[in-house]
């Protein structure tokens, strides 16, 4: 009798492992959450900066912000002035400049926006400029991963807005942008450095 229970509770045990294989329990049968593309930003924030500093080179660097639903995020590396002649010298005037150091200067965002005219779809650009006397060409490019403006092409240009830029009273040292929000429907892109001020502003569109 007793023989005859160890059997009958040895076949339970068996066709409970057959109908499990793995061993799994239910939790297994819950679906995974959503993978959802992230913006991630790299290197270290840029502060206002009125005098030299002991980093060597162009740091990594980056500027965010969250403007309603929308999620910006600018990638870029920073030189500083040490001394030099920055506009017209170190950055020549009517070239396409990457805007920062060693490679093309990215911008990203997970929602449309519209500069201009021109509604740019969400993603991520080489943010450019051709920087003049007077006047500014802030250009965003399909190509954002590129090293300075050596593949740079005019036929994969977004959009191009021609801005005025500002001067400044208090200098910057090291480039520095900030992305700045106008109410949760819009912004400006601000770029500074040396002591001229250079916005680019943008509307969020979804």
């Amino acid at each position: 009798m007793m023989i005859t229970r160890i059997l009958f509770f040895a076949v339970l045990i068996g066709l409970a492992s057959c109908s499990n294989p793995k061993g799994e329990g239910t939790a297994s049968t819950k679906q995974p959450d959503a993978v959802t593309d992230r913006i991630e930003p790299e290197g270290m924030i840029v502060m206002p900066q009125t005098e030299p500093d002991t980093l060597k080179g162009s740091p990594q660097s980056f500027a965010q912000s969250k403007i309603g639903n929308a999620s910006l995020v600018i990638n870029y590396y920073s030189p500083a002035t040490r001394g030099r002649v920055i506009w017209g010298g170190l950055v020549p005037y009517d070239n396409v400049w990457v805007t920062g150091a060693h490679k093309a200067t990215s911008i990203e965002f997970d929602k449309s926006i519209q500069i201009g005219e021109t509604v740019v779809p969400a993603g991520k650009y080489a943010l450019f400029t051709i920087p003049g006397k007077a006047q500014w060409t802030v250009i965003l490019n399909k190509n954002w991963n590129q090293h300075l403006a050596d593949d740079y092409s005019q036929a994969e240009d977004v959009v191009r807005l021609a801005v005025v830029p500002e001067v400044e009273e208090v200098p910057q040292e090291r480039l520095r942008y900030v992305i700045e929000a106008d109410g949760d429907k819009a912004g400006e892109i601000v770029l500074y450095w040396e002591k001229l001020e250079v916005s680019l502003p943008f509307e969020i569109v979804n």
